[in-house]
């Protein structure tokens, strides 16, 4: 008989902000794997491997808005300021200039979901 694994205190678990960001660039970017790359890419290069391990990153594709160009980024609460330093660096998404700002920053999904709508 196999022996469950006791859960995670929620005093001991990581917490976690969610980032609203937006696009601005002159072409509509509506390829979400190509949004995903160009966050992946700059936060690796900016925090490195480790860094954005202990971030724990995590880009929400449910929660991309082609329309708007605005997503959600789930992340540590200790890493928001580095994970915003590492999209103000993004300069080009799918070949086409870019530019990603970040809107706010919240505890709940459900806050930084109003943002992304437009």
């Amino acid at each position: 008989m196999a022996t469950k694994i006791k859960p995670l205190l929620p005093s001991l678990r990581e917490k976690k902000r969610y980032l609203a960001f937006e696009i601005i660039s002159k072409s509509k970017i509506k390829d979400f794997s190509a949004v995903s790359g160009a966050i992946w890419a700059n936060s690796l290069s900016f925090m490195g491997e480790l860094g954005a391990a202990k971030a724990g990153i995590w880009l929400l594709p449910d929660k991309y808005n082609e329309k708007t160009q605005r997503g959600i980024i789930k992340v540590g609460n200790k890493y928001v300021n580095e994970l915003k330093a590492a999209l103000a660096l993004i300069d080009k998404i799918d070949g086409s200039e870019a530019i990603v700002r970040s809107l706010t920053v919240s505890g709940m999904l459900n806050k930084a979901s109003k943002y992304i709508a437009g």
